[in-house]
């Protein structure tokens, strides 16, 4: 008998994006984490609510990163992740990430006062063909890598999400923000199909 040349998967397409999505995204992200044997999720984190969920949904055996975006992202020298939240998740075993975007440092800075695009910006409307959840899980990725905290040669689950919660669950094999090229996106476990 001849091996078959593919695997047959199943993903989720959710009718609209957002937040409301998050349950059914932990569940079948943590489950797809369990039957490949992953060992590392990374999350999408402003107010902790998303991380502690999916240190829920994972368990122990599964280890939940938790990015969060730059100080001043909102507004000029605030950080939005609270002391208390990052407390939280610390205490809950969840290593916090805070540093600048993949897609949108000094390339935004030569935006937001020349009125031109760079580079790191044409990258994140590209991946947001796919929905604003695979820019963000490719981009908390290459934070998570460029910070050490996940592997290159191992595949991690990537969630993102629109605005607030998670809406896409991602496995990717993570590269350096100096390597975009080398990252992977290996399956498509959820996402919304309508965005």
């Amino acid at each position: 008998m001849t091996a078959r040349r593919y695997e047959e998967r199943v993903s989720r397409y959710f009718r609209k994006p957002g937040k409301g999505n998050t349950a059914d995204v932990l569940e079948a992200a943590a489950s797809r984490a369990d039957a490949l044997g992953i060992a590392s999720v990374i999350v999408p984190s402003v107010t902790g609510r998303t991380a502690l969920s999916a240190r829920r949904a994972f368990g122990k055996g599964v280890r939940v990163i938790a990015v969060s975006h730059v100080a001043g992202f909102e507004k000029p020298g605030r950080q939005d992740m609270t002391t208390a939240a990052r407390r939280r998740l610390e205490e809950a075993g969840i290593p916090v990430f805070t540093g600048q975007h993949a897609f949108g440092g000094v390339g935004r800075a030569v935006r937001n006062k020349l009125g031109t695009y760079q580079v790191d910006e044409i990258m994140a409307f590209t991946l947001r063909t796919f929905g604003q959840g695979t820019k963000v899980a490719v981009e908390v990725t290459l934070m998570a890598a460029d910070a050490g905290l996940v592997r290159t040669d191992e595949d991690v689950i990537a969630l993102g999400g629109t605005s607030e919660g998670v809406d896409t669950a991602l496995v990717l094999r993570p590269a350096n923000s100096a390597r975009f090229f080398d990252l992977k996106v290996r399956e498509v476990i959820c996402k919304p199909r309508d965005f």
